[in-house]
């Protein structure tokens, strides 16, 4: 006992070595004195200690005692941010008053042996309370009563990457509903084979038959009811990096205009990896040789010099009516001029370029004129569009013109149209309306997700047909889809204007989505600052005073700056789903801020020696034609934890008749996680990042898969309530989508399980689960 108590004193003399000396520079930089004070105080009380005086552990006692005050006046009632300040001085006093019979002289042991015992009662219940979700917000009284719909469990089929082109998720099915959701089960499980790349597909299912495709491009027809393959293509597509599939399209070819022979009357429509479009015959996987050249269209025609991964698809197509319309993604941050982000329609039956929109050069309606080029680095639509077929419009959600973080040499085009929604006109390409989310982006603040066509209230008891845009600085906008005016309130409110590049040219103001919520992307303080620990969290404190940080759209310059939200999101690729009768949308969010900086042109070749990068722009990234190279990654601890108090990600319902939150739930937990990414199986309910989207149905159900811990979950649309869960092999990065079958009459759920973001556990499964038999 002996040797345990002196390597306890030589523990707290360091850590009040660590602490005092941590908190003199915080306080130095105008941070809270707490943590001098605190680390003065274990110095005092070790010394006490090695002396063998009876005072020594009243010291760290008082420590602990006057944390708490300190902790709320700083946190309030958030159990996270008092998880982090009360945790660690409450484990050392009770540690001290363990120890302080064999370390001092004349201590009572029964006394504080009972003190150590009622300070190890407090841990454990505070650390037994992480297993519970904090934080969530259910519905209030003011939130319109939710109303389960009247389901139809007629067959119908999912034929698009957000079940239809109006990008909803919705699915009028009850037959797996809140009361007998817990009865799911799994019913059936595929392995893909899968290539290279986090599976990020969301499947398709077309009457008896799901298809399903790998990050390398390969096609899979599998009975619906079985799982069992019917056949599989494989294009033999390949790319550098970055290979995704995240869906298909599908167009049944009207009855005139059939062929003879019978052949691909029902086509799957699919981009590449290698930037190609390919038509296949749904019912037997052979290629639709009248499409294109022998069944593909090359999306490299008109497109000048393409570098090898450049430029390719990774987002599903749309088809509207009898066209296919395709953007495509083009690698961050690596040159200006990269290739053009010109969207084009081609003929879903021959392949015939209809129409092209060229937003720097609109006179070029389809191929451009010879020794010509699509205009080259415009911001791109590099995630998938929405089609309303009523008013003929076609809804883009823009990008950047890259390189995302230096925009002075950006031309007049690229500042008109970045992180846009364009609104274009299905039998032309031409632009009806556009509404523009960020002004003069140096953030990334792609628009980076699908629309959802709603019909939403107006105030004559009627409704307006509108669209809802996530962003992933977590504003939401809704807007009329026929004219792109607001139907909430947007204000353009001043931003700041001071460390960036000297060269750029920042707009005063951004526009903010003040007449709906804001999904994660709380105003950073000091005090919001985070860590597992006290430790941690005073490392982050000091990281949040050194770095720049004035807010909302801080600007990129050579001192490194938080980015809050950060590059991820807010809201991602994934999407949301619409509960349509009760007008409640459902969506998943990132809170985790970037920290970046711009590198200086001359000394970045030795930064880029040492910075890690990927193929996302994360990391180092070298912004060729620019004075500056630029360095982003996520803002986390030395523990590898985000530096900010959780949740980390959310899943949240927004009720569009109020414009206010109906609820929001903590995404998953830390189970697969820990620091220094250690798996430490504690499922502590914190809230982590999430990809892919949600899936609504008529059951009263949301279905999310995208969670760090290894689950697929079934939410309560009513009030966010967990119903369900199943543990995955690995994790998801795919959306669920559900269907029933047209033989059997019975529903499944459905998802792709090919691996959690970031994370090194990947997979190659589809799992289909549906209710047990009998039950």
């Amino acid at each position: 006992m002996k040797v345990i108590a002196n390597i306890f004193l030589i523990v707290l003399a360091l850590i009040g070595l660590g602490l005092s000396a941590g908190g003199v520079w915080l306080a130095g930089l105008g941070g809270s004195p707490y943590y001098a004070v605190a680390g003065i105080a274990y110095l005092l009380s070790a010394l006490l200690f090695w002396r063998e005086r009876k005072a020594a552990s009243l010291v760290v006692v008082l420590v602990a005692v006057f944390t708490v005050p300190w902790a709320l006046w700083e946190a309030g009632l958030d159990f996270w941010a008092l998880f982090a300040r009360l945790m660690s001085p409450i484990a050392l006093a009770g540690f001290a008053l363990l120890f302080a019979p064999t370390l001092s002289a004349h201590v009572s042991r029964k006394l504080s042996h009972g003190g150590a015992l009622v300070a190890a009662v407090l841990f454990l219940a505070g650390f037994g309370l992480t297993f519970t979700p904090h934080g969530a917000i259910r519905p209030s009284s003011d939130i319109a009563t939710y109303k389960p719909a009247q389901g139809d469990n007629t067959p119908s089929d999912w034929t698009a990457y957000g079940r239809t082109a109006a990008g909803v998720r919705y699915s009028a099915f009850d037959q797996i509903n809140r009361e007998n959701v817990s009865k799911l089960d799994l019913a059936w499980s595929y392995r893909t084979g899968r290539g290279d790349g986090i599976d990020q597909n969301t499947p398709l299912q077309i009457g008896d038959t799901v298809y399903s495709c790998t990050p390398t491009d390969v096609i899979t027809a599998l009975d619906a009811d079985t799982g069992e393959p019917r056949w599989t293509f494989d294009p033999k597509a390949k790319a550098p990096f970055w290979q995704r599939c995240r869906g298909l399209g599908y167009y049944k070819v009207p009855q005139g205009a059939r062929s003879a022979d019978g052949l691909c009357h029902e086509r799957l429509v699919q981009t590449t990896i290698d930037a190609r479009i390919l038509e296949i015959d749904a019912r037997t996987g052979e290629v639709c040789k009248d499409f294109g050249e022998n069944g593909a269209v090359q999306l490299s025609q008109g497109m000048g010099e393409v570098k090898a991964g450049y430029y390719f698809q990774t987002s599903a197509p749309l088809i509207a009516r009898n066209l296919i319309v395709v953007g495509g993604w083009v690698i961050d941050n690596q040159e200006v001029g990269e290739p053009s982000g010109v969207i084009r329609a081609f003929d879903v039956i021959t392949g015939e370029l209809e129409w092209a929109w060229d937003l720097g050069n609109p006179a070029i309606t389809k191929l451009p004129p010879p020794g010509e080029t699509y205009t080259r680095g415009t911001p791109n639509m590099w995630t998938t569009a929405a089609f309303d077929d009523k008013l003929g419009l076609i809804y883009a959600p823009l990008g950047n013109t890259t390189p995302d973080y230096y925009g002075a040499d950006r031309p007049a085009f690229s500042d008109e149209y970045n992180a846009t929604l364009v609104a274009l006109e299905v039998t032309t390409g031409r632009e009806r309306w556009k509404f523009q989310t960020v002004h003069h982006d140096i953030w990334d603040y792609d628009l980076p997700a699908q629309p959802a066509l709603i019909d939403v209230p107006d105030s004559d008891g009627g409704t307006v047909p509108a669209v809802f845009q996530t962003t992933k600085r977590g504003q939401l906008f809704l807007l009329n889809r026929e004219t792109g005016v607001p139907l909430a309130p947007v204000e353009e409110k001043p931003v700041p204007q001071t460390g960036g590049a000297p060269e750029e040219k920042l707009s005063p103001t951004q526009p903010y989505s003040v007449g709906m919520p804001t999904i994660g992307a709380e105003h950073l303080t000091e005090s919001k600052a985070w860590g597992l620990t006290m430790f941690d969290q005073l490392a982050c404190r000091i990281a949040f005073r050194k770095l720049r940080y004035e807010g909302d759209f801080t600007p990129i310059g050579l001192l490194y700056a938080i980015q809050q939200p950060g590059n991820l999101g807010g809201f991602n690729w994934g999407g949301v789903s619409v509960d349509v009768p009760n007008n409640r949308v459902f969506m998943n969010d990132i809170r985790v801020p970037s920290v970046f900086a711009l590198v200086r042109r001359k000394d970045y070749p030795e930064f880029a020696k040492s910075a890690h990068t990927d193929a996302t722009g994360h990391g180092a990234t070298p912004q060729e034609g620019t004075p500056y190279g630029m360095a982003t990654e996520m803002w986390t601890s030395l523990l590898r934890v985000p530096c900010t108090q959780p949740p980390f990600g959310t899943i949240t319902a927004v009720d569009l008749n109020t414009r206010k939150i109906a609820w929001q739930v903590p995404a998953g937990t830390a189970e697969q996680l820990g620091p220094l990414k250690l798996k430490l199986r504690l499922p502590m309910a914190m809230g982590l990042p999430t990809y892919a989207g949600t899936s609504a149905t008529a059951g009263g159900l949301v279905f999310f898969a995208g969670f760090q811990d290894y689950y697929i979950r079934a939410y309560d649309a009513e009030n966010g309530a967990e119903l369900w869960k199943y543990p995955l092999p690995v994790g998801a990065s795919a959306t669920p989508m559900t269907y029933i079958s047209p033989k059997t009459g019975k529903q499944y759920v459905l998802v792709s399980v090919g691996g959690a973001p970031y994370s090194k556990d990947i997979g190659d499964y589809l799992f289909a689960f549906s209710l047990r038999s009998g039950k």
